[in-house]
């Protein structure tokens, strides 16, 4: 189980005295965790997930927190955070920073279907156009600048193919500039796993702890590599199509975002590409996560260069 920092119901009744729950009724730990520590939490008034932060420092978090309030309000179907009796989210619990949100309904899917995909478009248009109205700005720290540090790192454990793809790629992308298409707040991990779902209807967008400021575009093109992807790493044109309409229907994508599109997928790629790459070579002291298999984000890339994608809308 991915609990990593241990709870008992003797000290989480003791923190909840901060708050207005009402009676602590049940504590169970979440074993899918894999950055944080995720327990559900049943009260008196209701269900809750209580998040211990193992990775973030607590003058990290109020972005994403401030963030989830701001899309709750305004309709996401997003953990919604519960501020203690001194209107503040965040806390302290078991020496990690710590808050509890609304829990959302609905489980995960690994083979969404046409609905699915059209449902998880549009429901990101959704959340880009409400996070129009979002004030705060956290820069991508996946950006140009990380990929230019990080690939020097992981170059001497590929051989000299991949190091030569690595390299065209990262000099490819620095010297695109996506500063003129539509910016705003996005997911930027809107995989699978963070979308909760009821039969067709998203029930819930999960795990923020990416989220930042840049190309809303680019949000669609990891949404896309995700949902929209057959087991060989080739896009699933019916699939593709289903989710990009559903966006355009809210968000309507315009023309440099067309002509973006295709190095935009393979700018996504290459950012769970070189991340895997990274979390598996380069592990961190007390490293927390299992490291995703890179070789997944390889055949993406690989294939978004054989095959220029086109927007089908």
């Amino acid at each position: 189980m991915s609990v990593f920092t241990t709870v008992s119901e003797t000290e989480l009744t003791a923190w909840l005295g901060d708050y207005s729950l009402g009676q602590l009724l049940e504590l169970q730990g979440i074993a899918s965790g894999v950055e944080n520590t995720n327990y559900f939490v049943t009260t008196s008034n209701g269900r809750f997930v209580l998040t211990l932060f193992e990775r973030l420092a607590a003058d990290e978090l109020p972005f994403y927190l401030n963030l989830m309030a701001h899309l709750a309000r305004h309709g996401i179907p997003c953990p919604s955070p519960v501020a203690n009796r001194r209107n503040q989210f965040l806390g302290e619990l078991n020496g990690k920073p710590a808050c509890i949100v609304s829990r959302l309904s609905g489980k995960s899917t690994t083979t969404p279907n046409l609905a699915q995909c059209a449902a998880v478009g549009a429901m990101l248009g959704q959340m880009h156009l409400a996070g129009q109205s979002f004030s705060q700005v956290m820069p991508n720290p996946r950006s140009g600048t990380w990929r230019a540090a990080t690939a020097p790192q992981v170059r001497p454990f590929l051989d000299t193919g991949l190091a030569a793809l690595l390299d065209s790629e990262v000099a490819l992308h620095a010297r695109q500039d996506w500063a003129s298409l539509p910016q705003g707040v996005i997911h930027a991990d809107l995989f699978r796993d963070n979308v909760l779902l009821e039969e067709n209807r998203v029930g819930g967008l999960i795990d923020f702890y990416f989220a930042c400021s840049d190309a809303l575009l680019y949000d669609v093109a990891i949404t896309v590599n995700d949902w929209c992807m057959n087991a060989d790493g080739t896009l699933d044109a019916p699939r593709t199509q289903a989710l990009l309409r559903a966006y355009h229907a809210v968000r309507p994508l315009l023309d440099g975002e067309h002509t973006a599109w295709p190095l935009m997928l393979r700018a996504a790629a290459l950012r769970f590409w070189l991340s895997r790459l990274f979390d598996m070579y380069l592990p961190r002291d007390g490293e927390l996560t299992h490291a995703h298999d890179p070789r997944h984000f390889e055949r993406i890339l690989k294939n978004h260069i054989a095959t220029v994608q086109a927007v089908w809308l």
